[in-house]
């Protein structure tokens, strides 16, 4: 029996480059992205501004060095690995521990932030 803090949610390969799918893990909604680097990333899908489930279908770009996923309804973009929002630093999304089991994405414990 796997460990019950992580949560298989899709298969790695199922995700496509630079696109998120929506989540229950442990009864929250959280958005999974697979970066164009390969890397995996989790954060709430709570848009703050808002208040709308809406960051899974968020655009993924980067600024310099940073991932980041902007809110489909006013653009507003979030760090996918600090879940700062770029553009207001006072506001920050949570971020969820992830990784690649098996073939298998699985979210974890929301971050302490």
């Amino acid at each position: 029996m796997g460990d019950p803090e992580w949560v298989a949610v899709c298969r790695f390969d199922d995700l496509d480059a630079d696109h998120g799918v929506a989540v229950l893990v442990h009864g929250r909604a959280v958005a999974v992205f697979r970066t164009h680097d390969g890397e995996v990333r989790a954060v709430t899908n709570r848009d703050p501004f808002t208040q709308h489930h809406v960051l899974a279908r968020g655009m993924v770009g980067t600024r310099g060095d940073v991932t980041f996923v902007a809110s489909p309804t006013h653009l507003q973009a979030f760090d996918l690995a600090t879940g700062i929002c770029l553009d207001d630093p006072g506001v920050k999304i949570s971020t969820y521990d992830v990784r690649v089991a098996g073939g298998m994405v699985e979210v974890g414990r929301r971050r302490a932030g």
